[in-house]
């Protein structure tokens, strides 16, 4: 029986029934899988929500799978966004520096259309975090760009058991000078990470010598629990931080108390690149046209990539959304290319690598059997300036199209179009 062949732009109304109900195939795409090398005109099956299998255009495919002919595309990992701000994450506020018992998840509106923009630009997952203004702001989110009306629509669980980990920074952002509440020098900033620790290490003993006998178990501390899931090793710390002795405290800190953190923004990695590499820790960066400012951010570096790719450290990209647009999230990369880094390791970066930083390796960020099936199609090479995301698909089903107009707009729209009015009355009216 002859099976039915569709355009990858013609895939506007069938996207949701065949996407879960039957396999769907698409053959004759250049197919980054990330877990391997490239495969030339390449097959792509995926099943109820997840990878069934990716390999050369002579694969067997099921007798009942819709075939979907992608010649001429590239088909990458949906993107993984290690770190942005959509959706409003309100965080700790100025009553203390230290806020770990703040969570991301109760400020987040899961319907703001900037995920639109996200999906616009290819990203599949995001760690959304709140902001660095204080030492540490709370509890970060990992989501799905599923479609959703209440943020656990949206949740993700890593292989820790946990949908997010812990937003702590140093640097000019938390210092500030508010008398009372915040450190005000750099070293007053380690310390007062150090106290906070240093209670829970207490705490945890307490925990430990109750022996889960809860009559004799402390009172429940909303702030020490999630340290606690740090030192364990459970929740992951990412630590913005971007001037070079910045950075060593952060890793100085993740020794004292146990915990690895993953590194955001390293203005200044490239100074300290092989002191990263040596500490086993990762680094998330951002690629911004013109650093500045912040005095801190003036030593950031188009080289950072390359630097910490040559001594051996596991790096990846974020756009810290809204300092660089999510639909330019794969340009960032571009340019760090252009400045030396590999471009297998710059698409790893895109996606694998930022899974792995929030422990979700094993289920998103490379096209392998039984992962999900998030994924995007492209027009041409990644790297590209004249190459546009055409497709973005999330657990298997399509959720971005650039030949829907309504999509269409997410990608090329302004204030009109992400207006925080228009959101909220088209939510409400349904109307698009």
């Amino acid at each position: 029986m002859l099976k039915p062949i569709l355009t990858v732009l013609s895939l506007i109304a069938a996207t949701s029934i065949y996407a879960q109900d039957k396999p769907t195939v698409f053959k004759g795409a250049l197919i980054y899988t990330v877990a391997g090398p490239p495969i030339q005109n390449g097959t792509l099956i995926v099943h109820k929500g997840k990878i069934v299998s990716t390999g050369p255009s002579d694969m067997r495919v099921p007798s009942d799978a819709v075939v979907i002919d992608a010649t001429g595309k590239v088909i990458m990992p949906g993107l993984v966004d290690s770190h942005s701000h959509l959706g409003g994450p309100d965080g700790g506020d100025a009553s203390a520096a230290l806020n770990p018992d703040t969570r991301a998840m109760d400020a987040i509106n899961p319907t703001s259309d900037g995920f639109k923009k996200a999906l616009a630009g290819g990203i599949t997952t995001i760690n959304v975090m709140p902001g660095s203004g204080h030492l540490m702001s709370g509890q970060t989110v990992y989501i799905k760009m599923r479609e959703g009306k209440i943020i656990e629509d949206l949740l993700i669980t890593n292989e820790k058991g946990l949908y997010g980990g812990l937003k702590m920074a140093n640097g000019t952002n938390p210092i500030r000078s508010t008398p009372g509440n915040f450190p005000g020098t750099r070293a007053k900033s380690a310390a007062m990470m150090r106290d906070l620790f240093t209670k829970a290490v207490e705490y945890k003993t307490k925990v430990d010598k109750a022996g889960g006998d809860a009559s004799k178990m402390p009172e429940r501390d909303l702030r020490m629990e999630p340290l606690l899931e740090v030192m364990s090793g459970k929740r992951v710390v990412h630590f913005h931080t971007h001037l070079a002795n910045d950075i060593l405290t952060a890793i100085r800190l993740g020794k004292e108390f146990g915990f690895k953190p993953v590194l955001h923004h390293v203005s200044e990695g490239w100074k300290v690149a092989k002191e990263i590499a040596e500490a086993g820790v990762s680094s998330s960066i951002i690629t911004i046209d013109a650093p500045g400012g912040k005095t801190e951010a003036m030593g950031l570096s188009l080289e950072t990539g390359a630097a910490l790719e040559k001594e051996g450290a596991a790096v990846g990209f974020h756009t810290d959304d809204g300092i660089t647009d999510s639909r330019l999230f794969i340009r960032g990369a571009a340019l760090m290319v252009r400045e030396g880094m590999g471009r297998e390791k710059a698409i790893e970066a895109l996606t694998l690598a930022g899974a792995k930083m929030m422990d979700l390796g094993s289920k998103v960020g490379s096209l392998e059997k039984g992962k999900d099936a998030d994924f995007i199609i492209l027009n041409g090479d990644p790297f590209s300036t004249y190459t546009k995301v055409e497709q973005t698909w999330v657990e298997g089903v399509k959720r971005w199209d650039i030949q829907n107009p309504k999509d269409k707009a997410f990608l090329t729209g302004g204030y009109d179009v992400f207006s925080p009015v228009r959101s909220e009355f088209h939510h409400h009216t349904g109307e698009q």
